[in-house]
């Protein structure tokens, strides 16, 4: 048995590791609740290139041996970013959302091909996507099907908790969004 190992790679680095892991993101995203095919994955290749750009762009790849077996990325919301706007059953304080492109770290995929689930592969993602990220929060999103509550029972152990309901954008389902304070800001005396 062999041990499974994390590769984390940042800014324009990022860009050369999809090939890497788009067969692991095939095969986890075609189970429900997702059942995404051919198009779903296109439209996916065509978001990563566009996240790839962003100068804090961090991916975490987990491999048993040379296979890869899950994956995780993000990065801190810009200032103009729309995370915040695409909730539907909240009202929040404009304060709360004001982003300055180090405020917010947003976890965009955390995927873990079904044979190597519930060995903590999940958890070690996580850790090594946010380890040295110094925000004062991490965001994330999760499907609300009853098929999405192990990766949801998961977020709540980690420390997050639900702020309401986004629909990112058109012709998009519906997504939970969590949040997790990270970090407790300054205060300024």
């Amino acid at each position: 048995m062999t041990t499974v190992t994390f590769d984390r790679y940042e800014g324009p680095a990022t860009a050369d590791h999809l090939d890497g892991f788009l067969a692991a993101y095939e095969e986890i995203y075609a189970d429900p609740p997702y059942r995404e095919g051919p198009w779903d994955v296109a439209e996916f290749i065509d978001h990563y290139q566009v996240h790839v750009r962003r100068p804090s762009m961090r991916l975490v790849v987990a491999r048993d041996g040379e296979e890869v077996v899950g994956f995780a990325y993000g990065y801190f919301l810009a200032p103009e970013t729309r995370w915040w706007h695409n909730l539907q059953d909240v009202t929040l304080p404009e304060a709360f959302m004001r982003e300055n492109g180090h405020r917010s770290f947003a976890i965009i995929e955390l995927a873990v091909r079904r044979a190597w689930r519930r060995r903590g592969i999940a958890a070690g993602l996580h850790t090594r996507l946010l380890n040295g990220v110094d925000a004062e929060r991490v965001t994330l999103t999760v499907r609300p099907e009853p098929e999405a509550n192990p990766a949801r029972s998961a977020y709540l152990a980690w420390g997050y908790h639900k702020i309401g309901t986004s629909h990112p954008w058109e012709g998009a389902p519906l997504y939970d969004c969590m949040v997790r304070e990270a970090r407790t800001p300054q205060l300024q005396q």
